[in-house]
């Protein structure tokens, strides 16, 4: 995938995982970063239970980056919300 695209799919994934749990937006910067991450880890845990990765921009890999980014998301406001 290039770089643009993954820009893209950050910005879908970490912006209706944010509004999933927060309800909320986190701001377009944040929601990019937390949608590629999540993308990144999403493609882990399937790969890891064998459904397969994040192979492009297309609605497989979508919803795997946005339940990645909805992990991530839940990890990061446990974290910081024990500060």
């Amino acid at each position: 995938m290039g770089f643009l695209s993954w820009i893209v799919l950050g910005l879908i994934a970490g912006f209706i995982g944010s509004k999933l749990v927060n309800r909320t937006g986190s701001g377009l910067i944040m929601d990019i970063v937390l949608g590629v991450v999540g993308a990144v880890v999403g493609g882990y845990i399937s790969s890891a239970l064998g459904y397969g990765t994040v192979t492009g921009l297309n609605l497989y890999s979508i919803v795997i980056a946005i339940i990645g980014a909805i992990v991530v998301l839940l990890v990061y406001r446990a974290v910081v919300s024990r500060r």
